[in-house]
């Protein structure tokens, strides 16, 4: 058989298709020592939980008292509840704390990968938090470690240390921006320096940042999503843009514009990371949900009895469809709100066995209706084929009619989002199997040899120019229908149809950004 599995590929072309990183972040700068910040951290970090769920830790920093600079980190495996303990709400004083909660690969979830990070240096002591991913961080290693550096984490994180580290000569500020100017991919980042607190968002604006304001106690708050500063009561003051860094301290908020903006923020923000209640980059959250559902009857007016949005994320798109369709929405599907998120889930093994009571049916609702079953994506299909599908049909509807609100996830993410596989996308395994069917195994030589070819090119010409190949000679029904007969199960006997977001109706509820190369491989 020509069936060409992604580790079969150059090395170099498989690297960028394991990328499994998507965090949260917080800081906070007061201008006297306090001794609540742990415990206003605390809520603010409890607020972007949904953002990872193998780790979490914090910094505390007293640069006042006595003229020197105190530090202490508390970081751990498990949840922000298991590492921010109650007794140490006001244990430790400070006036500066950043806070980081981790999603990792089931081989990197240790308390060592935690962060924050951090060490002296010439400029004094660094600690430091990041979310994203960086592209170059194989060649970035490689060359600190030529030039002598130790590493003691598997983590992109220690390499900006390490950067940090080296261009603390040049004073704080030029070290960041000599840094940042050698990182390539998506990050954001907040670091304390000694007496200043600095946040830096990516050129792209990939991952989101954004600044607010406890106007009572003049302090001043960096958050992954503005979700964070409604827990801590903090104003919103706006986003960080993208490639900009700022710098707080006791005069207030420094902005510097390092690098010209090329905005084009990930779509899954929007579609499944962002909390609900978040505004992200003058977006709402839900209402980027609800529209696509709207969006999504008015391309695929179906009839049926009742539309079911898959908690959480599911859920906005689910009332927007039965809003533009007049069918009733049914809360017919309840989540246990004590199983984590099964698409963060570090291992496949694990997100199997989570779905399996991650949702509960109400039969009455369900048995002998055709029911239009909404989630915010479909990317492996594990909570489709192990939960969602087995549960329904158990309850006998007339039909189950599958919606995603986001487009055929095509693509694979090397910006950070946990996509670690292309060949685990249930769109990508339908096709191949549809090649094999059809006898067209020469198509994926035909790829593989592209591949050593284009292996210099940059990660996005090598996707559009080869792995686009792949999907060109069949169409999104055809594609729709191999993943159900793959993701059918053998006992089931409800009837199901499958239906996908257009591309045109993801940029007609977002039509500010362009973040949509999962669906398109239209990469930034």
């Amino acid at each position: 058989t020509h069936y060409i599995k992604i580790s079969h590929l150059p090395h170099q072309y498989a690297q960028w298709l394991c990328i499994n990183k998507k965090m949260g972040i917080l800081a906070l700068h007061s201008k006297k020592v306090r001794k609540d910040l742990v415990g206003i951290a605390y809520y603010g970090m409890y607020a972007l939980q949904h953002r990872g769920q193998e780790g979490a830790g914090y910094t505390i920093c007293d640069s006042i008292t006595n003229g020197e600079v105190r530090i202490k980190t508390v970081k751990n495996v498990g949840l922000v509840s298991d590492v921010f303990k109650v007794e140490d709400f006001q244990k430790y004083i400070g006036n500066i704390l950043i806070a980081h909660t981790r999603y990792g690969s089931k081989n990197t979830v240790s308390a060592r990968n935690c962060q924050p990070i951090g060490g002296e240096s010439a400029m004094g002591y660094i600690s430091l938090v990041h979310n994203g991913d960086l592209l170059n961080k194989v060649e970035l290693k490689q060359e600190l470690l030529a030039n002598g550096s130790l590493f003691q984490t598997g983590i992109d994180t220690e390499i900006i240390l390490k950067l940090l580290s080296i261009y603390g000569k040049y004073g704080y500020k030029e070290a960041v921006l000599k840094t940042v100017e050698k990182l390539r991919g998506c990050f954001t980042l907040a670091m304390i320096i000694n007496d200043k607190l600095i946040g830096v968002r990516d050129p792209e604006g990939l991952r989101p940042l954004c600044l607010g304001k406890i106007v009572e106690d003049d302090m001043y708050v960096l958050a992954s999503e503005s979700c964070a500063l409604d827990a801590i009561g903090a104003k919103f003051v706006r986003d960080i843009e993208a490639g900009e860094m700022v710098v707080i301290d006791d005069n207030g908020v420094e902005s510097i514009k390092y690098k010209p903006s090329t905005k084009k923020a990930s779509s899954f923000e929007y579609i499944y990371f962002g909390r609900p209640d978040s505004v992200i980059d003058g977006i709402s959250v839900y209402d980027f949900r609800h529209k696509t559902g709207r969006c999504l009857y008015e391309q695929n007016p179906i009839e049926a009895d009742i539309v079911i949005g898959v908690p959480d994320s599911g859920v906005p798109a689910g009332i927007g469809y039965a809003e533009a369709s007049g069918i009733p929405y049914s809360a017919a599907l309840l989540k246990n709100k004590y199983v984590g998120r099964t698409f963060i889930a570090p291992a496949q093994e694990l997100r199997e066995r989570a779905v399996r009571v991650k949702l509960n049916p109400i039969k009455e609702l369900i048995k002998g209706k055709r029911v239009v079953v909404i989630d915010d994506s479909i990317v492996r299909g594990t909570t489709l084929k192990e939960s969602i599908l087995r549960i329904l049909d158990r309850l006998h509807p007339k039909k189950i009619i599958i919606v995603s609100s986001a487009p055929q996830i095509r693509y694979p993410d090397y910006y950070g989002i946990d996509m670690p596989r292309l060949e685990e996308f249930c769109v990508f395994s339908a096709t191949i199997q549809l090649i094999k069917e059809r006898n067209m195994e020469s198509l994926l030589t035909e790829v593989y040899e592209a591949c050593k070819r284009e292996i210099n090119k940059t990660k996005g010409e090598t996707i559009n120019n080869a792995v686009r190949k792949i999907y060109a000679p069949f169409t999104i029904e055809e594609i729709n229908e191999k993943i159900v007969e793959m993701l059918q199960p053998r006992e089931m006997t409800t009837p199901v149809e499958l239906v996908y977001q257009s591309i045109e109706g993801l940029h007609k509820a977002i039509p500010k950004h362009k973040g949509d190369w999962y669906f398109t491989g239209n990469y930034p």
